[in-house]
């Protein structure tokens, strides 16, 4: 292994040569990109054999999580080895531009928002912390889709991320499970025990692809990120049918096992598209547990599985994995002939659960006859795991049918995943204090009076490793001279910036790197969409999934109304703005596309307006992903954190803007309420109504936008825009916004907060006139990040959750 740049050079010379027996004229910017990640590989796989004869191994963490938004590895890995100076030295003096070789790495397609990043900043930080912690997800092929906008609209490409291969990953088929599908259980009674055999099933052959997960300054603790492909067991053909000139049924069965790993969240308006999902989720949650139980019997050399839940804790992300539950209780009992007790007390000792959102949409509910007919055998024992909590429930709450129909597994023809999850893990929690009592109160109310012990919160965290140290070198370099290199390990140790907070110098030092970064942002866009934009204006910045409830179409009508404004008063604009968007809507969401279109139809409408042009501009970031997240969060004034209040769970965009300087301007929902606990309520901007006006205004049927819409001039204007001339004869185009608004009664209560929305707004624009309070605030924020973190995080689930202890940073010692 390399120790020096002359020893590096040699090494990846080597490899250069090993890899396609090439020579360094000769090699591709992909070869010379993979052989130095083979190089990287090497060193891990190094690392982790030195690490696993010299330690004992511990509790063993599984994360299963439909999403894993890793993002681009190399560069992360770099600076967590210490060793970027040097790779970038040493291939500069073989006149190989590092920067070239980061470009050739895709971004995987496995994940679409918040659910898969936080993933993967929890495996860094389970790395990081000395936790074996492993991620378990599916390798999908096409990712979600590559966003295209053509003519204002979104457009959907396949995401073929993996066309060059990845040379991140590595296949094990020695490892594959199968996985069954479909077919009947026979049920037989053997020395007075019954014995179910599932027969006639269609079988999937789950092969892994292991990816290394290593963290900062911790190179010898190296998880892994296991994913799964589908793939058929017969094979690539089926002859017979071939030779009978059936030439499409001939590959047929192998394409629709293969569909499994396709893509994530395939439509689910079709029958068809409703049992991908559920193979999908079933499919690696099976494989998932069978190649746990295989390893756990190898490393402790046992038979039994008796001791399973103490050395071993399975999290469940949100509803998907949620077939965990009854697919180890299928193996406890099936396989390992566990009687129902045993298996039910393993099962829930073994299970935790974290919720992510209080959208009913995203409740996960299967119907029962298509759920009975793909798994026949899980759909046995969620029946039986129903029987016996509604019977368990009936004896405590005699009088209460209400909190009995409430809280059942099958309902009204579906089964409820959600209501599974909650029964059948040992903890549930929320991912911020709101959210955690919204669920308490409201969502799962009723289960919170029969399991209130289950219930905690645990605030989500992001890696600041990445989205500050990684992602923004040179304020990461600005902090280290200031306040010491400590706050990598410890992000509370960016506490001490405080005393730098009426340093006018190091102030101008962090406005200085901020218009740094943005420059760095501007190159960027004009690259690859060839848009200029202006870095000395204010860059105001909302990215994220596109949906109703975070309220893009809010921002959309404030920037109307600063339009509308500047026609009739240029001076009301005291400053430059740089509107910029980016965020995917789902293929059949309707109402999220059409935002994307009034977007870029408003970009337009102020671009061909000489008047307004030099002072506004909105920019809409095509396919949004964690590469150019990390571009964005370093070259942000303002974060729009702006979700109707109860409905975000959490947020991670929200710290990511933060701990880069960005000053947040949101409701109080979410993160946002423990972000002002954090800073205070001078270095926030919050606007709107709180969560629990939102709520009593639900309980009663909304309220009545007509009011607002009479009683305010403004709002007037920019809503009969949606639907007159004003976007060039687009009107129609933009009904269903204007419908949502003002006949579907605004649900998430866009119109009510638009008042409020624009006075902070503006006092944040009178707050930029003064630089030196803007630095100040800014710096506030960067240097209460650091609770933020997911390290802080993980450290919570290790004590409170899984019980396990984790290695000492900085004098943070386990509970």
């Amino acid at each position: 292994m390399f120790t020096d740049k002359e020893s590096f050079k040699r090494a990846y010379l080597m490899k250069l040569m090993e890899g396609e027996g090439i020579t360094q004229d000769e090699a591709s910017p992909w070869d010379k990109f993979s052989a130095l990640v083979v190089l990287l590989k090497e060193k891990m796989s190094f690392n982790r054999a030195i690490y696993k004869n010299s330690m004992s191994q511990g509790k063993q963490i599984y994360y299963f999580s439909m999403e894993f938004l890793i993002g681009r590895l190399l560069l992360n890995y770099l600076v967590n080895f210490k060793i970027e100076d040097l790779v970038r030295e040493g291939l500069a003096e073989l006149n190989i531009n590092l920067d070239d070789l980061l470009e050739q790495e895709a971004d995987p397609g496995l994940g679409n928002g918040g659910l898969g990043r936080l993933a993967a900043c929890f495996l860094d930080s389970m790395a990081f912390l000395g936790i074996e912690g492993h991620g378990n997800g599916i390798r999908y092929k096409y990712g979600l889709f590559e966003q295209k906008i053509v003519g204002g609209n979104q457009v959907e490409v396949a995401d073929n991320w993996l066309k060059n291969g990845y040379p991140w990953e590595l296949r094990k088929p020695n490892k594959s499970i199968i996985v069954k599908f479909k077919g009947n259980v026979r049920i037989e009674l053997e020395n007075e025990r019954m014995r179910f055999y599932h027969e006639n099933y269609e079988p999937v052959l789950a092969v892994p692809y292991d990816v290394p997960i290593m963290s900062y300054d911790n190179p010898f603790y190296i998880n892994n990120l296991r994913l799964w492909s589908a793939e058929a067991l017969c094979g690539e053909l089926d002859l017979s049918c071939f030779n009978r000139g059936e030439f499409k049924q001939a590959t047929n069965f192998k394409s629709e096992v293969e569909a499994i790993s396709y893509i994530l969240y395939p439509d689910d308006s079709s029958r068809a598209g409703r049992e991908l999902r559920l193979k999908q989720e079933y499919f690696f949650v099976a494989a998932g547990l069978g190649s746990i139980v295989r390893s756990y019997k190898k490393k402790n050399n046992c038979g039994s599985l008796q001791n399973f839940s103490r050395r071993v804790s399975v999290h469940i992300n949100d509803t998907h994995p949620v077939l965990c539950i009854p697919e180890l209780m299928r193996i406890l009992i099936d396989e390992e002939e566990m009687d129902w007790d045993e298996a039910w007390n393993i099962t829930v000792n073994t299970l935790s659960f974290t919720n992510h959102t209080i959208m009913p949409e995203a409740m996960e509910k299967w119907p029962i006859d298509l759920f009975k007919n793909l798994l026949p055998r899980i759909y046995m024992i969620i029946e039986e795991i129903d029987r016996r909590f509604v019977k368990d429930l009936t004896r405590r709450f005699l009088d209460d049918e209400v909190v009995i129909q409430n809280t059942q597994i099958l309902r009204d023809g579906y089964v409820r995943m959600a209501n599974l999850a909650v029964i059948g893990s040992s903890s549930v929690n929320g991912v911020a204090k709101l959210h955690t009592q919204i669920l308490k109160k409201e969502v799962f109310k009723d289960y919170y009076r029969i399991f209130g012990y289950k219930f905690n919160n645990k605030t989500n965290g992001v890696s600041h490793r990445r989205f500050l140290l990684a992602a923004n070198p040179k304020l990461s370099h600005l902090i280290t001279e200031a306040i010491g290199s400590n706050w990598k390990e410890d992000a509370c140790e960016l506490k001490k910036l405080h005393g730098l907070k009426d340093d006018s110098n190091f102030l101008e030092q962090i406005a200085k790197v901020k218009y740094e970064n943005k420059c760095r942002l501007a190159e960027s866009v004009k690259t690859k969409q060839g848009l200029i934009l202006d870095p000395l204006s204010i860059f105001d910045v909302q990215v994220k999934r596109i949906h109703a409830y975070k309220r893009q179409l809010l921002n959309v009508l404030k920037i109307m109304h600063m339009y509308n404004k500047a026609l009739n008063d240029p001076d009301s604009l005291t400053d430059s703005y740089t509107f910029i968007f980016g965020g995917k809507a789902a293929p059949g969401y309707h109402y999220a596309k059409t935002v994307i279109k009034l977007i870029n139809a408003l970009s337009q409408k102020i671009e061909h307006d000489p008047q307004v042009k030099q002072k506004l501009k909105v920019v809409f970031l095509e396919n949004f992903n964690v590469t150019q997240g990390e571009l964005i969060y370093p070259a942000a004034d303002i974060s729009e954190q702006i979700s109707t209040a109860s409905k975000e769970a959490s947020g991670t965009g929200n710290m990511k803007f933060m701990m880069n300087g960005a000053i947040t301007l949101g409701t109080l929902d979410g993160a946002n309420v423990e972000i002002k606990e954090a800073v205070g309520e001078d270095n926030i901007f919050i606007f709107g109504l709180t969560a629990e006006q939102v709520l009593n205004y639900t309980r009663y049927g909304g309220y009545k936008p007509w009011d607002e819409y009479h009683a305010n001039c403004d709002i007037r204007t920019c809503v009969d825009q949606l639907s007159s001339g004003f976007f060039d004869n687009m009107g129609e185009e933009f009904r269903v916004l204007y419908d949502s608004l003002m006949i579907y009664n605004d649900e998430y209560f866009v119109l009510k907060d638009f008042t409020s929305y624009i006075e902070m707004h503006q006092k944040l624009q009178t707050l930029h006139m003064n630089q030196k309070d803007w630095n100040r605030i800014s710096l506030v924020n960067i240097a209460e990040s650091g609770i933020f973190s997911s390290d802080r995080t993980i450290r919570e689930y290790a004590d409170k959750i899984w019980k396990i202890r984790y290695r000492t940073v900085n004098n943070i010692t386990p509970n």
